[in-house]
């Protein structure tokens, strides 16, 4: 079996990308596909499960307006540019689990306005657009057609648009007086009674307060309605109470008649209103503004049917309510850029009088989760992901299935939000999780630290204990990484036993101990407010990462002090500091117990283990614990080093190995790495994993655009076997690794190490076999199969031997007549070949000309090149050529290849060389003629002949003067 040498392999497999980042929103009918805006583009998200099944590229400008028809079958992006762009979706079936994407195309892009396009509405038909302006102007569109079908004016930025249709016994009352002015023919009647637009209105809100109501049918205003003293910020229409509501930021709600078009009723709401919308078949609206909750009212009786909640920070703003007919919910968008989910079923329970509990929030989705400072895997089988998103709270994520976490909200897919765990007053800087996944510890600039106990089971996410006495922010916390002794009661039953203690770090440059074990249940919910059992002056500058070693004796602080100092746990005395970086430390792990010596120039490490730094002068440095000295220097990164964390080995796969070997023995027949690998992560957006005994980087995984400040693995420990979860099943995490960045984006990363080894070694197998296999074929003289075969293991020079023994064997003199006959009468000499190379598929074609190409260049391959070119050219039509040069074809690397436009200019050129070199040549054989002409004929040559003549006269005139003497 032929050996392959394969290096760790890191993939990709699941990133959380921004799905919203402020500005407009859009949902379809179903209430599945959700339009947003991300930065300058636009996205389209399936609501339930996360998914991006689009992403509609910007111009550059920012987007001012999104709309999408009911059915999800058109989206239209409007931006400051004052550009329109529609594009038509593909049809996207939910439950094809196979094809999980929507493909956009863009139809046509408009400059409808002569200034930005400022809101947009269609109507539930889904083929009118209405677009309004900063301008005044209002524009209706014919989305499929592309033109425009009306055009209003106003004064005043347009702020809002709603369309709505009236019955046609109230259009009828509503025109009373105009019919019997001018009775109208019976052609008028039946033109009119075809007129799709008979009943159709459009309302529109301006920041002057008014509101404006279109006949789509008679092309003008019908009414003009002066309520409001401030900008309108929402229109909607309910067909049931035939009304028409508006909002405004005078914080009042007005209710109009949707026949007479007078005021219904005044709704005062107390704050500035940014979103109201009705609630189908009901006389009840949802309104939302400036205090972030979403409250329920009755338009009849003009009272609010939730009952009273305290207002939100401005931050919760609500800025828009998503709803359309037949949902169970209504989706409001924050000023936060995070997403809510409100169930709607109370209120169809609602008796008029009665007062209702606020509508239950089902999910919260952060549309941006802006840095991603850290992270950690948590929960008793690392299903799930504790993220600080530079934030007062901190966010935990579904990363996969769990059996111990109840999914009564569909949250089991992966970045559904869990739960949010508040407390903090300011930004979490740093957060650490036990062996367990049951408590997690978070620092914050807020001075202090919290302890929280998870329970997914019980789906209790609560804060157990608040450590208060730093002077100054927390950078650094951490857990004791090792269990408790297997047996005993912390062991069995972790989640009511806290970890025995935690160390924090802080800005005020101490460090200190809090002891967990002995706090009890808590009181009325009351966290515990432990007591630090010594503080303890560490560094002179800031502290920013800790860690403690696997036998819980001892920790390491690193600060900006260039300094690592270990310290004693149980006293908190330093006995060793690490000195040699050149900038502030940004991170410090301690090695997994059991990890194998190493042996450097600079030294050998013991049992007692070694530490990994990561620092600002962009290296990771390895030392010793026994006399502090620096055993390596890993130098790769082009920034600054922010995170150090240890790596279980990479998965090995054992199927070539003997059953009674061990994984060791087996990896190492196969050339894989077993030892512990050191991942760091870098400010230029780079991780990377060092293998420590080598000094080399296994390698860089890359899939982000900004500095890297997470870093977390399932296995905190740094090996499997020492992070069992206690439940019954094991970790079922399908990531080795997860990464957070600065750009808002974090990635699941997969070891595919065993993978990528054993398609090395299959691919290396069957490259022997057909290599053996090509042998035969050509020993054989079986050119059919031996081309076939070349041009599909891509061998350029066993594929020109084959093509130049051929043609030298069919051009050979000495072959039988009939032979000879037969290749004169073939394109190449050898009717074999032809046969070959009329039966292509478009792959091996393509590669026959990119090696003819190459083969063309040279005048000693040059024949061969031509005379297979000109049996491809005798084959083919030249519509396969022109269908090849259509393709576009990608090469390993992922970069386009050569074009064939490309590839046959190359062999036009060398080939008109190649033709003046020849005819070069016949001009200077007819001058060689010329020359053997007038030798044989000539002067030269007629003299040459008298001297021969000559000279034998003269021979015979001397010998007959000889016979003579």
């Amino acid at each position: 079996m032929s050996k392959a040498i394969v290096k760790t392999t890191f993939e990709a497999t699941k990133t959380l990308r921004p799905i919203y980042t402020g500005g407009s929103t859009a949902l379809d009918s179903s209430g599945r596909i959700l339009l947003s805006c991300v930065s300058e583009d636009a996205n389209i998200v399936d609501l339930e499960t996360g998914d991006q099944l689009a992403s509609l590229e910007g111009d550059g400008e920012i987007i001012t307006s999104l709309a999408i028809t009911p059915s999800a079958s058109h989206a239209v992006v409007c931006s400051r540019s004052m550009t329109m762009r529609i594009y038509e979706l593909s049809p996207f079936d939910f439950d094809d689990k196979s094809t999980q994407v929507i493909e956009a195309k863009p139809i046509r892009t408009l400059k409808p306005h002569t200034s930005p396009v400022v809101t947009t509405a269609i109507d539930h038909t889904g083929t009118l657009l209405a677009t309004g302006a900063a301008d005044g102007s209002i524009k209706v569109h014919d989305i499929r057609g592309g033109f425009v079908t009306h055009t209003f004016n106003d004064r005043g930025v347009i702020s809002a648009l709603c369309f709505f249709e009236v019955s046609a016994a109230d259009n009828d009352k509503s025109s009373t007086k105009k019919s019997k002015k001018k009775a109208p023919r019976d052609d008028d009647e039946d033109m009119e009674d075809a007129d799709p637009t008979v009943g159709f209105r459009l309302a529109s809100g301006s920041e002057e307060g008014r509101v404006r109501v279109f006949d789509l049918h008679k092309k003008k205003a019908v009414a003009s309605l002066d309520s409001h003293v401030s900008l309108v910020r929402s229109l909607s229409f309910s067909a049931t109470e035939n009304a028409l509501l508006s909002a405004s930021r005078d914080k009042t709600v007005i209710i109009y008649d949707a026949r007479t078009y007078k005021q219904r009723r005044i709704i005062p709401v107390l704050e500035s209103v940014e979103a109201a919308s009705f609630v189908a078949d009901s006389g009840i609206c949802v309104i939302g503004g400036e205090h972030g909750k979403l409250r329920a009212f009755d338009i009849n009786r003009g009272s609010e049917i939730t009952q009273e909640q305290e207002g939100g920070e401005d931050f919760e703003t609500i800025i828009a309510i998503q709803y359309s007919p037949g949902l169970p919910f209504a989706m409001t968008v924050h000023a936060d850029q995070t997403i809510r989910i409100h169930s709607l079923e109370t209120l169809m329970d609602y008796k008029p009088g009665f007062t209702l509990k606020p509508l239950t929030i089902t999910r919260r989705i952060s549309g941006n989760d802006d840095e991603i400072i850290d992270c950690a895997f948590v929960g008793p089988d690392r299903s799930m992901l504790a993220l600080a998103t530079n934030t007062e709270s901190i966010r935990i994520v579904s990363v996969a299935p769990s059996e111990d976490r109840p999914s009564a909200h569909g949250d089991d897919f992966f970045g559904a939000d869990v739960a949010y765990l508040d407390g903090h007053e300011d930004i979490i800087i740093a957060m650490d999780v036990d062996w367990s996944g049951h408590w997690l510890v978070t620092a914050g600039k807020d001075n202090t630290a919290r302890l929280f106990r998870l329970d997914p089971k019980n789906s209790s996410y609560s804060c157990f204990a608040t450590l208060t006495g730093h002077a100054e922010s927390l950078g650094a916390i951490a857990f004791p990484r090792s269990p408790p002794p297997v047996g005993s009661s912390a062991y069995n039953d972790p989640a009511n036993h806290p970890p025995a203690f935690l160390v924090t770090g802080s800005q005020d440059k101490t460090i200190k101990r809090w002891d967990l074990g002995k706090l009890g249940p808590l009181n009325d919910d009351k966290p515990h407010t432990p007591k630090a059992v010594y503080t303890r002056k560490a560094h002179e500058k800031d502290i920013n990462s800790i860690d403690i070693d696997s036998t819980s004796t001892l920790f390491a602080s690193a600060s900006q002090d260039r300094t690592v100092k270990i310290f004693d746990a149980e006293e908190g005395s330093a006995i060793g500091i690490l000195r040699g970086h050149k900038r502030g430390v940004w991170g410090v792990r301690f090695c997994p117990k059991n990890t194998p010596v190493i042996n450097t120039e600079a030294g050998t490490s013991t049992n007692k283990g070694v530490i990994a730094t990561g620092s600002g002068d962009k290296t990771v440095k390895i030392w010793n614990l026994v006399d502090y000295s620096c055993l390596l220097t890993l130098e790769s990164h082009s920034n600054s080093v922010l995170k150090v964390i240890w790596l279980p080995p990479p998965q090995v796969s054992k199927q070539n190995s003997e059953d009674d070997e061990d994984e060791e023995a087996a990896a190492s027949k196969q050339n894989v790495q077993t030892r512990p690998l050191v991942a760091s992560a870098g400010a230029d957006g780079l991780v990377k994993l060092w293998n420590v005994w080598t000094g080399e980087v296994e390698c860089t995984i890359d899939n982000h655009t900004d500095r890297v400040w997470a870093l977390a693995s399932p296995y905190p420990s740094g090996f499997r076997s020492d992070a069992k979860p206690t439940s019954s099943k094991l970790n079922t995490t399908p990531y080795a690794l997860v990464s957070g960045s600065a750009d808002a984006t974090v990635t699941c990363w997969t070891d595919t190490t065993s993978a990528t080894y054993t398609a090395a070694v299959n691919a290396n197998s069957e490259r022997v076999e057909q290599d053996q296999q090509l042998q035969n074929y050509i020993r054989a003289g079986a050119y059919r199969e031996a081309i076939t075969l070349a041009l599909q293991l891509n061998h350029p020079g066993r594929l020109l031997s084959l093509f130049t023994t051929a043609i030298d064997a069919a051009d050979d003199p000495a072959r039988p007549e009939e032979e000879r006959q037969c290749a004169a009468d073939s394109l190449t000499g050898n009717p074999s070949i032809d046969e070959v190379l009329q039966s292509l598929d478009a792959t091996n074609l393509r590669t026959l000309l990119l090696r003819l190409r190459d083969w063309n260049t040279n005048a000693r391959t040059s024949l061969v090149s031509q005379r297979i070119l000109y049996a491809l050219f005798r084959s083919y039509p030249a519509s396969t050529f022109v269908e090849l040069a259509t393709q576009s074809v990608r090469g390993k690397n992922g970069r386009a290849a050569a074009g064939l436009k490309d590839i046959l200019q190359a062999l036009a050129t060398y080939t008109e060389r190649h033709y003046k070199r020849v005819e070069e040549l016949t001009d200077d054989s007819y001058l060689v003629e010329w020359v053997l002409g007038e030798m044989d004929g000539g002067v030269g040559l007629g003299g040459l002949m008298s001297l021969d003549q000559n000279g034998a006269d003269g021979e015979g005139e001397k010998d007959v003067i000889m016979m003579e003497a």
